[in-house]
């Protein structure tokens, strides 16, 4: 059963709130769609102390983020077998010191609404699509819509919370760090081939015509893979060679950005509508770039998120990217490339 607080408590505690904690400590792509809803926090309570959980390969993307305080390492790695006997009481100790006034989970598990409890917040506000029996931690259940992009979901938890939603939405990222020896000066393509989920990546003669199709402007390849390929002489090979912060230092230089369905594919729709997101099986309303400049690519078609139907046509049948879509994408490219 939902444990609600009443409406006079409530106003009470929204006029003392001095300190926030925020419960998102992954996925990449996740991280990046709440960070408008918690700058929307720290416009509503400029003095309030802002706690981020947060996974630590994560971390560097709140770097410089003027909208949060603290970060609260959520050693996720270190809390298998042996090891959460060693670390797990540490943490818990120092979890519980947090005492927030308020706590919001932008994740909606089990685990984050045990994190949440573990904490001792004075409110602790959920989702209602949270999973795992996570709803039955929280004090208050905002309603938000499960079909609805991610970022609008986290936004409905603002709202609830009694922060109003002011657009345009800002995306607090961290400039990056250069790549060493990498000239910057000549305009270049991004292209992040893989991802985790299944049949999202590129093949490696998909990447290969890209590149070919490219020439002799440079492409770069980014991202993590355990596939080696050879690839043309115009192709700056930068797979498994980036930090996190290096990768975001390239997507905002690059001339323009071509990602499948991914975070880095988020980082981008972030920090720029030159953008092309390719998703095979992946639905881009939900999990598309949020920016509506950008660009998708959806079984053969090209659309601005702006002007994606409203819902998927009837007995769609999805389709992997082949390598013949590559001439599709090559006109809107080209657009934004300087002659060489």
């Amino acid at each position: 059963m939902v444990h609600r607080a009443t409406k006079f408590r409530s106003c009470h505690l929204k006029s003392a709130i001095r300190s926030i904690l925020i419960i998102k400590p992954s996925s990449l792509g996740d991280i990046v769609h709440t960070l408008p809803a918690v700058a929307l926090v720290r416009e509503a309570y400029p003095s309030a102390r802002i706690t981020w959980v947060i996974n630590p390969e994560w971390a560097p993307l709140l770097r410089g983020n003027k909208c949060v305080n603290h970060v609260h390492i959520f050693p996720r790695s270190q809390l298998g077998g042996l090891g959460m006997v060693v670390h797990l009481t540490p943490w818990l100790r120092q979890t519980r010191r947090l005492q927030p006034d308020v706590a919001l989970d932008f994740q909606g598990l089990l685990r984050s609404a045990l994190i949440g409890r573990a904490s001792r917040p004075r409110e602790f506000y959920g989702m209602s699509d949270a999973r795992e029996g996570a709803r039955r931690f929280y004090d208050r259940v905002a309603p938000v819509d499960r079909k609805a992009h991610a970022v609008e979901r986290y936004l409905a938890l603002t709202e609830d919370f009694g922060v109003p939603v002011e657009r345009p939405l800002r995306f607090p990222l961290p400039s990056g760090d250069s790549v060493p020896h990498f000239d910057d000066t000549i305009p270049f393509v991004l292209l992040h081939p893989f991802a985790r989920g299944r049949r999202k990546s590129l093949s490696d003669l998909t990447i290969e015509e890209f590149c070919r199709s490219l020439a002799p402007h440079p492409v770069v390849l980014a991202g993590l893979t355990k596939r080696e390929m050879p690839v043309p002489d115009n192709c700056v090979n930068l797979l498994n060679h980036t930090t996190l912060l290096q990768l975001i230092w390239l997507i905002r230089r690059a001339s323009f950005v071509v990602s499948v369905d991914s975070g880095p594919m988020h980082i981008a729709s972030a920090l720029s509508d030159r953008l092309i997101s390719i998703h095979a099986w992946s639905d881009p309303r939900k999990v598309g770039p949020h920016n509506p400049a950008a660009w998708v690519w959806k079984n053969g078609e090209l659309f601005r998120v702006r002007d994606l139907p409203t819902s998927p046509p009837e007995n769609q049948t999805n389709r992997n990217f082949k390598t013949t879509d590559v001439k599709q994408l090559l006109p809107l490219i080209r657009e934004n490339l300087r002659p060489m």
